[in-house]
């Protein structure tokens, strides 16, 4: 990968499933982790748009 396919990969935009996989790897316990599951099923990252 050259240094114009380096700067596509930093500056392209993030897609939701990056979005939500950042914010689960937030969580600092269990049971957070599991909140924040519920949160994306319910679609709160998705109404948001939290970016993280």
């Amino acid at each position: 990968m050259g240094i114009v396919g380096g700067l596509r990969r930093i500056l392209r935009a993030r897609t939701q499933s990056e979005i939500e996989l950042d914010y689960l790897n937030q969580s600092v316990s269990h049971t957070d982790l599991e909140r924040r599951q519920r949160e994306i099923d319910r679609g709160y990252l998705r109404q948001r748009r939290i970016n993280y």
